[in-house]
């Protein structure tokens, strides 16, 4: 949540900040701000409420400069969406602040700031940083000294850079729970919340780990862990090819992603996939030897990853003849729960920077699981970091907020995973062969599952006056199901829920009428004759369904019936290749609706507060 970005340099940065800033306005776009320092140490600030843009056209109107600043767009977390609340937040004039993340006593902190005779001029978390910051310096330390000290008093989650503009040539950077990366350049040097804003300027980074406290001057890094010692962070050079901010001619940054699926899925098999097998170890060096132990796994994730984890539970027990449990990662890191021997804790996030995901895997390690796996869509993100085992799922820079490659990548990255637990726990070799012809057809299937485009376009146009929906599926189409509904209230916020369809008669069926749209995913399997079974029952009592459906399952368009034909496929990947109608279905919708289909009110991209 929430977009930083920071530059020292010997040039004007305004341009640097603004356009890293659009780089992440996916993470929060309630308001934005930057603050800006001359050599001379003259500090201004402008704030706007809006998108970027509307800080930019503020800036057109009333040119700034400066050699170091600091930027911020903001997904508000303590204190409503006003100018008073954006950041960056001063303190009298002279520290200047940007934050991510969360400070849990911020409250007693304030308290004790005011005792102390500093007013607060908004309702933030965030500006007791600034002042804490200020107090520590009136108390004569260096503005190094006085951040270390303060992060100390700090309960709770940060990223945050300071600035004094009495110390002009230099910028203090401290990352507890939010991530921070420093961007290397010549003569210059930069700092991000994520790494994809300072492509324009850099393809050097050094990643903060946590409890970090770092001083950059436009020649140099000095980075302290939290007990003060100076440590050195590695450098990584960013092999990302593409300029993930292009649109490709797209509308939406949504619909590009949808379409990216079939060549970031294929990028997923890559190297990993072969004629008769998955290749060795494709988890990290030796990882086999790891996996060949594990009877029982363990998935931890939010939101979208954590219906991919649903999925996967049902292909580890019915293909790898392994025990499975799913959980939400904020309730399982708030509870005790039991580790299986020979256990796997499984995390899935496209940033690897959830924060509940981050720290249920830091509870699990505690806990004693025998390893520990990522599947990821960022290198060198914490998760990543943290973890026995690592897969990049290489799906790219996803910029819409609702997540689309990056779950159907999640996806094939845990259909492998079941073949590497299945080798070592009996597998048949007709489930073996079959999943791998699956994989091999995947990146195909999905190319023709997007020629429905057209008929899914003319479908939305009947969602245009509704304002509830339900979808169902069975066995492993349920959790697609629930990923239906989340991506059709995330975007168009027509009010969503999904059920198995089984469920249906133990209550669900109250709420069908005639304005009631009923979204169904029915491949062709074993489960299709029970669903055809639910599907009746809903019909007989006036519901309207929309049927995506196996093109040999038989159903037929009526009157009270419309019907998608999706190409057939393997079993195996059916979750995957019927998630692309429900994302193509709510994106429509929402274009109908007129909503921000890649920036929908009150969400953002990686979710780095509790």
């Amino acid at each position: 949540m929430c977009g930083i970005v920071g530059a020292i340099a010997e040039r004007n940065v305004v341009e640097i900040l603004l356009e890293g800033l659009r780089r992440l306005e996916y993470r929060g776009y309630d308001s934005a701000g930057i603050a800006l320092m001359d050599e001379a140490g003259n500090l201004s600030r402008t704030r706007r409420i809006g998108k970027v843009k509307e800080l930019a056209d503020a800036l057109q109107k009333e040119p700034v400069k400066g050699t170091t600043g600091i930027a911020h767009t903001r997904w508000a977390t303590h204190g409503g969406v006003t100018e008073a609340n954006a950041h960056p937040h001063f303190s009298t004039e002279r520290v200047a602040v940007v934050h991510n993340g969360i400070i849990e006593n911020y409250q007693q902190l304030r308290r004790e700031l005011t005792a102390k005779g500093y007013g607060f001029s908004s309702d933030t978390d965030t500006e007791t940083i600034a002042h804490q910051v200020h107090w520590e310096l009136d108390q004569g330390q260096d503005l190094l000294k006085a951040v270390q000290r303060a992060v100390a008093k700090f309960h709770g989650a940060y990223g945050t850079v300071i600035i004094d503009k009495h110390d002009p040539q230099r910028m203090i950077v401290a990352r507890s729970g939010s991530p921070l990366v420093i961007g290397l350049g010549i003569g210059e040097n930069f700092i991000a919340s994520d790494q994809m804003a300072l492509l324009p300027v850099t393809r050097r980074f050094m990643f903060l780990e946590e409890g970090d406290v770092a001083e950059i001057t436009r020649t140099s890094i000095k980075v302290y862990d939290m007990l003060g010692h100076a440590v050195e962070r590695e450098v990584n050079e960013s092999d990302i090819e593409h300029d993930a901010g292009d649109k490709a001619g797209y509308r939406h940054y949504m619909l590009k992603e949808i379409h990216e699926q079939p060549s970031v899925v294929r990028n997923t098999l890559s190297g990993r996939l072969q004629e008769h097998g998955i290749s060795a170890n494709i988890f990290g060096h030796d990882t086999d030897a790891i996996l060949a132990g594990i009877k029982h796994v363990q998935i931890i994730a939010c939101g979208t990853s954590y219906h991919s984890g649903m999925t996967a539970r049902y292909w580890l027990e019915q293909y790898a003849n392994v025990s499975c449990n799913v959980e939400i990662a904020s309730e399982f890191r708030y509870r005790k729960s039991f580790v299986h021997p020979n256990s796997l804790i499984v995390t899935i996030s496209q940033s690897g920077e959830t924060a509940d995901t981050l720290a249920a895997l830091r509870l699990a390690k505690a806990q004693g699981y025998t390893a520990s796996l990522s599947i990821c869509n960022v290198p060198g993100s914490s998760l990543v970091r943290e973890s026995d085992m690592a897969f990049m799922t290489l799906a790219g820079a996803e910029i819409g907020v609702a997540s689309t490659k990056a779950f159907t990548t999640q996806l094939t990255a845990l259909l492998m995973l079941t073949l590497a637990l299945g080798k070592h726990n009996g597998m048949s070799d007709t489930d073996h062969d079959n999943i791998i012809k699956a994989l091999h057809s995947l990146p195909t299937k999905l190319e023709e599952t997007l020629s429905l485009t057209k008929g899914i376009k003319a479908l939305a146009e009947e969602f245009a006056d509704k304002h509830h929906s339900l979808f169902l599926g069975r066995g492993e189409q349920y959790p697609i199901a629930m990923e239906g509904a989340l991506k059709l209230k995330e975007i168009s916020y027509i009010h969503a829920e999904a059920y198995a369809s089984g469920e249906l008669k133990h209550g669900p069926l109250a709420l069908i009428d005639d304005e009631m749209p009923v979204i169904v995913v029915a491949p062709n399997n074993e489960l299709l004759e029970k669903l055809k079974s639910n599907v009746e029952e809903v019909r007989a009592r006036g519901g309207i369904m929309y049927v995506f459906a196996d093109k040999n399952a038989h159903f037929q368009s009526d009157k009270t019936m419309r019907v998608i034909n999706v190409p057939h496929c393997e079993a195996a990947i059916a979750p995957i290749i019927y998630t692309i109608p429900l994302q193509l279905l709510s994106y429509y919708v929402a274009i109908i609706k007129g909503t921000d289909v890649d920036q929908p009110r009150n969400l953002a991209k990686s979710v780095t507060v509790e």
